[in-house]
């Protein structure tokens, strides 16, 4: 379910369709990257306070940090901009989210579960690759690349896993109580999808105006090529992260 959409897209690497739009798009991502605290999947001082101190069944609290986390997880925002990029049908649209959601809701939940966890600066990064790879399917590289189109529905399932993997890790850092423990993470990936839900209908709103203008074609290269670059400053920063901690 390739969008026939790329074969339109100026396959030179200077075909940028309005620089400017470029840069402020870089600057943007460098400045909100470059403040304090906002790697992927980072919660706050009052939410883990909250997440350490509650015990016992806490479904609605719950449920609102998960809306939180995915309405705030600019990697998972950034992620489902890309998977949604060529995508025209709603059913289409309705297929990609949820697979990402089913291998997002699997780690996630069994992770915690099972206490299963990933160096947190690892797994983001991988994340930040998923953003990365999204891009350059959506450019068609992988096609000019290898001569073949890998299969988009497996690798937006594959990807889904690593995202809850990394919201799995960071919810075992803070020690989740057994007490309710079940409950809880149910409640949480509930709100995870509604707040997916939320960020999702928020971006088809913007993309259906921007799909009516000719400027959609003339700068998707423009829009996938800034999207690569806040996948990489995400993984650079990761990378950084877990050599220098």
């Amino acid at each position: 379910m390739h969008s026939p959409v790329h074969d339109r897209l100026p396959h030179s690497p200077w075909a940028i369709g309005h620089p400017r739009l470029f840069l402020l798009f870089a600057f943007f991502i460098c400045l909100l990257l470059s403040s304090a605290e906002v790697f992927a999947h980072a919660v706050t001082e009052g939410d883990k306070g909250y997440i350490q101190e509650i015990s016992g069944v806490n479904l609605l609290p719950f449920m609102y940090l998960g809306a939180k986390h995915m309405m705030t997880g600019y990697d998972h925002i950034l992620f489902l901009f890309g998977v949604i990029f060529f995508l025209y049908r709603l059913q289409h649209i309705a297929i990609y989210v949820s697979l990402f959601a089913i291998g997002h809701s699997t780690t996630m939940i069994l992770g915690v579960y099972f206490n299963v966890g990933i160096n947190s600066y690892l797994i983001d990064a991988i994340i930040g690759l998923s953003v990365v790879y999204k891009a350059l399917d959506n450019l068609g590289a992988f096609q000019r690349w290898l001569g073949f189109q890998p299969n988009t529905k497996v690798a937006t399932l594959v990807f889904g896993l690593f995202h809850g993997f990394g919201l799995a890790t960071k919810i075992l850092e803070y020690e989740i109580s057994a007490d309710g423990l079940v409950p809880n993470l149910l409640a949480f990936n509930v709100g995870v999808e509604i707040g997916q839900l939320l960020a999702l209908a928020v971006i088809l709103i913007g993309m259906s105006y921007w799909r009516r203008t000719p400027s959609f074609i003339k700068h998707a290269y423009t829009a996938n090529v800034a999207m690569m670059s806040a996948g990489f400053i995400l993984v650079g920063m990761q990378l950084t992260g877990y050599f220098v901690s």
